[in-house]
């Protein structure tokens, strides 16, 4: 992931080599290019000048410069297929340079701190690691009754919201493998433990776009999550809402689903995804 946020750095890079190659008032735009030129190459795999020429609307030779000057850089290099350009390892030492500053946690913080404000509840951001949904930050809601940190915790996949929306935008293969390793656990007399149940509701998951819990990891706490997305789009995270089930109840979870959502859409801006 760190690669994919690599591009701010990327930008001081490029500047620096575009602002010693052009002139002043050309230098702006040859950032812009540049930029454009790594960003096609993270979209397509490999490309070659004319493609690149194509998709910017310069004259090849203006392409052919770009390239050669990211690669100088390390930024680019050519595909065995001579030609053909790819991502070169310079963006991992840049990426390298701001890996810090762009961990999920700092970048989802904000949006999770007014989150807890505007619901009321406990905000957590969870990621999947092994067959566990774990919690790498929380933020707690004015509402909230209990000091419980769940940061650090590994949960249950098939029992909390965040773990049900992870395992909802897996692929099937890996889903199936995770959901065949061992019998589904029951915590409380609503955890779902049929496959077949659960797979059904993970399906309404993708269309909805959220997850919901009631009472199915413990007796009394109400949980609902939606998906952040990296830079390609893909799930890497789930931002969650819980409280106890007299406060935090079906209908106020329904009735906070937009507010969630549009969380979660912000953080994934936040990290690079356009809609």
């Amino acid at each position: 992931m760190d690669l994919l946020f690599a591009f701010d750095a990327v930008l001081q890079s490029t500047y620096s080599f575009a602002m010693s190659n052009d002139s002043s008032s050309g230098g702006v735009q040859s950032v812009d290019r540049a930029i454009s030129v790594l960003e096609i190459l993270s979209r397509r795999g490999e490309a070659g000048v004319s493609e690149v020429a194509a998709e910017i609307d310069v004259h090849k030779s203006t392409a052919f410069r770009l390239l050669g000057a990211l690669e100088a850089r390390g930024l680019v290099e050519q595909a065995e297929d001579r030609g053909k350009y790819r991502l070169g390892f310079g963006i991992i030492r840049l990426a390298g340079g701001v890996s810090t500053q762009m961990d999920i946690t700092q970048r989802s913080r904000h949006v999770c701190q007014r989150l807890a404000k505007e619901i009321g509840e406990t905000v957590n951001i969870a990621v999947l690691r092994s067959t566990y949904a774990v919690n790498l930050d929380q933020v707690r809601g004015p509402s909230a009754v209990t000091a419980y940190n769940w940061v650090g915790q590994l949960t249950p996949l098939h029992a909390t919201s965040s773990g049900k929306v992870l395992l909802a935008h897996l692929d099937d293969g890996q889903r199936a493998k995770l959901l065949a390793d061992g019998q589904l656990q029951s915590f409380t007399s609503r955890t779902i433990i049929d496959a077949d149940a659960l797979e059904r509701q993970l399906a309404e998951i993708r269309k909805a776009g959220y997850a919901s819990c009631l009472e199915e990891l413990e007796d009394g706490l109400n949980a609902m999550a939606a998906p952040i997305r990296s830079y390609h789009g893909e799930v890497i995270a789930a931002v969650s809402a819980s409280g106890p089930a007299y406060r935090f109840s079906e209908k106020r979870m329904h009735e906070l689903v937009p507010v969630l959502i549009s969380g979660a859409d912000e953080i994934s801006e936040r990290l690079g995804y356009a809609h």
